[in-house]
């Protein structure tokens, strides 16, 4: 079902002047000191190889003597950019463990491995072409999920983060049927809000390898949470099917489990507190929301067919007549957390206004 729903190949879109604008406003587009093309000068590479030996569709880059120290210098300095206050201070105890380029998917990241040698720390960054789709959706999960992301941009060139967490289906293929009982109605009500927060905020394409389970412990259980991972089909597709990650067929074993665990009304409530959270964050970060949404409205990010599609198909869902005149996708989206700021924060009588 996924690969008819989905778009075989989405195209990049560029970064316009007014999401440029945007972004050096929130902090986000600042000078860097290497670009993904930099990276792309790799002499050679080997494959890497999970514990398993099954091929991870990365390659571990190596590059000419003169450019190493040169590159590995400017990732230092990224690193501390994104995490420190971009002096040199720190960067004698850095290391770049490895460079690795991605050979699947849209976007051919860089990923980076930035070790502390003091302590043996490690974490990693990514080097991506900058997509404005992908960017949208990056900014649109730092305001309207329990999450915060980091990134930059400059010019073409997207710096992120790592986002931790245990892969989607390798969680499914080693940890998901030894869950106790307790732990698989947590997680089932963790994937009827992530399904239901995906599509209200139109992200489309959550195949349980573009999202993580992160596990953390509490004092007397194990709370989980889906993140995330992969942003790049931000307010694209016209199917709205696509936008919901039960209609995957990468996720039927969460959509079995959580049928199976939860009773229906347990999980219209889930779907509701979790409509009543997004509505609350877009209330919240309305000035922000606000001007991210009208970069949106008069930019190119999808295809008159598509949004067409789209907008037909809310309409159908919702009798909202403000879908059917919506013009693009930014007015999509707005019209959908308009929609539920309407029915789950201005009706609920308990709200100061």
């Amino acid at each position: 079902m996924s690969d008819k729903l989905i778009s075989k190949k989405k195209p990049a879109y560029p970064i316009s002047n007014l999401l440029s604008k945007y972004l050096t406003e929130q902090g986000r587009n600042i000078k860097i000191p290497i670009f993904y093309d930099d990276l792309l000068r790799f002499q050679g590479a080997i494959e890497v190889f999970d514990d398993d030996g099954k091929d991870t569709l990365w390659i571990s880059c190596y590059y000419a003597e003169y450019e190493r120290d040169e590159i590995e210098h400017s990732l230092k300095q990224m690193y501390s950019i994104l995490h420190s206050d971009g002096s040199d201070s720190i960067i004698p105890y850095l290391n770049i463990d490895s460079i690795d380029f991605c050979t699947f998917g849209n976007t051919k990241p860089f990923r980076v491995k930035v070790r502390n040698i003091l302590n043996d720390n490690y974490i990693f960054l990514y080097v991506k072409k900058a997509d404005a789709s992908r960017i949208y959706g990056l900014e649109l999960e730092h305001l309207l999920s329990p999450n915060h992301i980091t990134f930059l941009v400059h010019e073409e060139t997207l710096i992120e983060e790592h986002i931790s967490g245990i892969p989607g289906d390798t969680f499914i293929s080693n940890h998901l049927e030894t869950l106790p009982e307790q732990d698989k109605r947590a997680l089932a009500k963790e994937f009827v809000k992530f399904n239901e927060r995906c599509f209200v905020r139109l992200l489309a394409d959550m195949r349980s390898y573009n999202y993580v389970i992160v596990i953390t412990q509490d004092f007397d259980r194990i709370q989980y949470r889906i993140r995330a991972i992969d942003f790049d089909q931000q307010s694209y597709e016209g199917n709205s099917k696509v936008y919901k990650p039960q209609f995957l067929k990468e996720n039927n074993a969460f959509v079995t489990l959580s049928l199976n665990v939860l009773a229906k009304e347990s999980i219209e409530q889930y779907e509701k507190e979790e409509r009543s959270l997004l509505a609350k964050r877009a209330t919240n970060s309305h000035k922000r929301l606000k001007n991210l949404i009208n970069c949106m409205k008069k930019d190119t990010i999808s295809t008159p067919e598509k949004i067409k599609e789209l907008k037909a198909g809310l309409f159908k869902l919702t009798k909202d007549v403000n879908f059917k005149k919506s013009k693009n996708m930014g007015e999509l989206l707005s019209n959908g957390l308009d929609y539920i700021t309407r029915n789950y924060v201005n009706e609920n009588p308990y709200i100061i206004k």
